[in-house]
């Protein structure tokens, strides 16, 4: 098909890809377009920035999580219902497993799709300077995709005399500068950017930044690489289905917001029904439900709020305890411990479920990309059976659980981990369902038979 499709990438986190990446999604709105957002990697947050801009959930891309065919079939089954698409890269271009790998980069993205590549580069403190390091980034793969460079924090006098330069001698098109905006500056926290609820009128600063944008990058240009990219091929993934409509309580709100949207979108496509609700604000489960998914999210942050909301803490454990089929990752793995330190240190009273106690570290644990493959028998997986997830968090818990075995993609690393049953499945982990399909289709079918099981009962 036909995808008008591009990525900005970067030099390396930190560069301005968020920033460029979001005000070109404003610019490309306020023109009238229907636009479609990624994000290449696992991060959970920059598609929540992109989301407030268009209106519609952005997805994650990952050739980590998922082979080339199925990688292709996520970016088009979106893609194909937009005008443009924008991709935001994750880290330096090149940047992927390890150390020594580029594989899951942005790069491998750009290569699996087909897709032009606009390199942004910090130019701060610099000048002739940028010059061999945007021809290093071209000449590292011949196949770089790299179409084109957006040169951010710099001001205009130098810009028109670097991008002259840069286009003689390097034969690459610069798309125009990012100036330094000050009033829309995004703060680190401890899992990365902060929310977007939480930056002061966002949205009046991201309508500032896409004017600043339309005058200082080349945007009919961007657009016409964008639009004159060759066309994807790719092979649609037929998905089982359970019957009945099973109905999924998924928590959302400020404590637990982490999920991938392709996620969800597989649980709805196998005949799920998704139904939201918040552990911070509603006093109890809804009603007539047959599974609870429980997202990352900063728990920590609102531990007191969720510790003093104590009818929906009963509701959950006595849910989990009759049998309730449940996946919880890390923030919602969190909340079902018996307690939960604060950012402070203090203890909360947490679901009790889990008779362990979640405490704050000062470094980032086991953080990266995970396989997991099972242990035993379990609502997921069948035993050495495998699936694909990534771990974010600087909390720690005294019952990580021993259902499933991490291992670190080429390194010799591993741990147990995982409270894994026939009708639970909860820890760290992030998992993605697309690298193991048939993993949220067995929480599906528990789903279904309590759903069928309470109607008979019922009758």
């Amino acid at each position: 098909m036909k995808l008008p499709r591009i990525m900005i990438s970067a030099t390396s986190s930190g560069s301005g890809k968020t920033l460029v990446t979001c005000g070109l999604l404003q610019a490309l709105v306020n023109r009238g377009m229907k636009v479609g957002a990624f994000k290449c990697g696992p991060d959970y947050i920059d598609p929540m920035f992109h989301t407030k801009v268009i209106g519609a959930k952005s997805k994650n891309l990952d050739c980590y999580f998922t082979d080339e065919d199925t990688t292709r079939y996520l970016f088009a089954r979106t893609a194909r219902e937009v005008d443009i698409s924008v991709m935001e890269g994750v880290m330096g271009f090149y940047d992927g497993l390890s150390a020594a790998s580029s594989q899951a980069s942005s790069y491998e993205i750009s290569k699996i799709t087909n897709t032009p590549v606009i390199l942004v580069v910090n130019c701060k403190g610099m000048s002739v300077s940028i010059i061999p390091i945007i021809l290093g980034f071209l000449t590292y793969k011949k196949d770089s995709h790299i179409d084109g460079v957006i040169l951010n924090q710099i001001s205009e006098r130098l810009f028109v005399e670097i991008k002259k330069k840069i286009e003689e001698e390097l034969s690459i098109k610069v798309f125009g500068y990012v100036p330094y905006v000050k009033e829309l500056v995004i703060e680190s926290r401890h899992l990365g950017l902060v929310l977007p609820e939480e930056v002061w009128d966002y949205h009046r600063k991201l309508s500032e930044l896409a004017k600043v944008l339309e005058q200082t990058l080349e945007l009919d240009e961007i657009l016409n690489l964008a639009c004159n990219t060759s066309d994807l091929f790719y092979q649609s993934v037929i998905l089982p289905r359970v019957k009945g409509k099973p109905r999924i309580a998924v928590a959302k709100d400020d404590a637990f917001c982490f999920y991938y949207e392709d996620n969800l979108q597989i649980l709805k496509d196998m005949g799920g029904e998704l139904i939201e609700f918040s552990p911070l604000n509603d006093n109890h489960l809804p009603e007539d439900i047959h599974g609870i998914l429980l997202g990352g999210g900063y728990p920590e942050l609102l531990s007191k709020q969720l510790s003093e909301n104590i009818t929906m803490r009963e509701s959950i454990k006595a849910a989990l305890q009759d049998g309730m089929p449940c996946i919880a990752e890390c923030g919602g793995f969190m909340y079902l411990h018996r307690s939960m330190e604060d950012m402070h240190g203090h203890k909360h009273e947490m679901v009790g479920v889990i008779e362990g106690e979640v405490y704050k570290t000062n470094k980032l644990n086991r953080f990266g990309y995970i396989e997991l493959s099972s242990n035993c028998d379990q609502i997921l997986l069948k035993k050495e059976e495998c699936i694909r997830g990534h771990e974010f968090h600087y909390f720690e818990s005294t019952s990580l659980g021993k259902s499933m075995k991490a291992q670190k993609p080429n390194r010799s690393i591993e741990w147990d981990c995982i409270h894994g049953s026939k009708s639970m499945m909860v820890g760290f982990p992030h998992l993605y369902y697309y690298s193991n399909p048939a993993a949220p289709y067995r929480f599906l079918l528990k789903c279904q038979e309590r759903m069928n099981s309470l109607r008979k009962t019922n009758s």
